[in-house]
This record gives structure tokens, C-alpha cells and sequence, in this order.
């Protein structure tokens, strides 16, 4: 079945082809959180990018393919529920920005700021420090060497929007700024993103509607 990135609490899980990487979308808990499972086609290798809540529905996409390690986008509690419980079930590694790493429940083994790659398997993400919505907040970069750029923008990027600032003008204007420069400014507008709620969308359909983000301040 073709992807589509929509996904429900309950629902079946959604499989991606990136190249050497199959990305598994699921929804879970109380806000619908996604969480993301990422393969490796050529080692079998497998991180988890939020284990945001439902660890049983997690450790079950993961399989007896366990888990190298669990990639955290950023501190909001929703993000992080089931972290505990999966890293003590698989033994995985931790990996969180920087600045948002003591907010989380467990050890962060791995604290990463921009520039910092994370493997999976034979595959690379790239790490992309997002400051706004937290400031430790982290977007994920996979650059198919045979296809498109894949970003993981947790709640910094959606459809429609940057992610929440609380009402905090100087956060938002960050935010802004680091989704512009570094995610409209820097990648093609064929660019697939996987936010932390919903449904997907691509750089090139969300490009015209910076300007007026930047204007309405949310």
C-alpha cells in the first residue's frame, strides 16, 4: 500500500521506503503522539526516534529486532513517557539535544547539538539543533543518497506551523528563525517531514507560508 503518513491511536502503523531505510510511523497515547521507528535494510539495525507513551505498542513494532537506541526530539513529557520503560526493556541507547537532556526521565548517554551524526545501521541522520519550542530541541536530517531528504522535526515543524512558543515572543522569533535558516533555507522543496503530531507534509508545501507564520507570531 502507498504511504501516507496518516496515522491514528489504535490504528495500524504506516511504513516508509527511504532507501536503505524503512521509517515505521505510529500514533500513540493521550495527544496522539507519532513515533518513529527507523530500520537499517542492509544491517537490520533499529532506533526509535520519541518513545512517547504505549511501550508495549513500541517494543512490538520493534520486534526481535530490539533497538540500538532511542532518539528523544526534545523535553515535553508527551515526548518521553514510555523512554524508561523501552530502554529498560532493550537496552538501548539514549540519545537528546544537549539542553534538554536532564529534563528526561533516564541517563542521556549520547547529549548531541548541531552537526552531530546519529547511525543507523549503514544509515546517517544528521542532527539539527531547533531552538524555540525547547531550548534543546532537535530535528533529525536522512538524505537518501538515491532519493529525497527526510527530516524528523518533532514539535518545531507541521503542517501548517512552527511549533508552540507558549506565548513567548522572543522563543517564537528563535523558532522562526532556526526552522527558516536552517530546515526552508537549506533543503529542496521535496523534502518529506515527519512532525511529532499528524500528518506529514513537504517543504515545498509549507514554503510559501513562512512570511505569514512569521506575521501572525504562532
Amino acid at each position: 500500500m502507498t504511504y501516507t503518513g496518516e496515522v491514528e491511536v489504535g490504528g495500524p502503523a504506516d511504513v516508509q521506503e527511504a532507501g536503505d531505510l524503512q521509517i515505521t510511523k505510529v500514533a500513540v497515547g493521550g495527544m496522539s503522539n507519532n513515533a518513529y521507528l527507523l530500520k537499517c535494510n542492509l544491517t537490520g539495525e533499529q532506533a526509535l526516534i520519541d518513545a512517547a507513551d504505549e511501550a508495549d505498542t513500541l517494543l512490538a513494532l520493534a520486534g526481535d529486532g530490539g533497538l540500538a537506541r532511542v532518539i528523544t526530539t526534545h523535553q515535553h513529557f508527551d515526548h518521553w513517557q514510555a523512554l524508561e520503560a523501552v530502554i529498560n526493556a532493550t537496552g538501548a541507547e539514549t540519545v537528546a539535544g544537549e539542553e534538554d537532556a536532564d529534563a528526561l526521565p533516564v541517563t542521556v548517554d549520547v547529549r548531541v547539538q548541531t552537526g552531530a551524526r546519529v547511525r543507523v545501521g549503514s544509515c546517517e541522520l544528521e542532527v539539527i539543533g531547533i531552538v524555540g519550542h525547547t531550548p534543546g530541541s532537535i530535528a533529525l536530517a536522512y538524505d537518501d543518497p538515491d532519493g529525497i531528504v527526510h527530516l524528523f522535526t518533532g514539535d518545531s515543524l507541521f503542517p501548517g506551523g512552527v511549533g508552540n512558543t507558549f506565548g513567548d515572543a522572543e522563543a517564537f522569533v528563535s523558532l522562526i528563525n532556526d526552522v527558516e535558516s536552517k530546515l526552508f533555507d537549506r533543503f529542496p522543496d521535496d523534502t518529506h517531514f515527519y512532525p511529532g503530531h499528524g500528518n506529514d507534509s513537504t517543504l515545498g508545501v509549507e514554503r510559501p507560508h513562512l512570511a505569514e507564520w512569521r506575521e501572525r507570531g504562532w
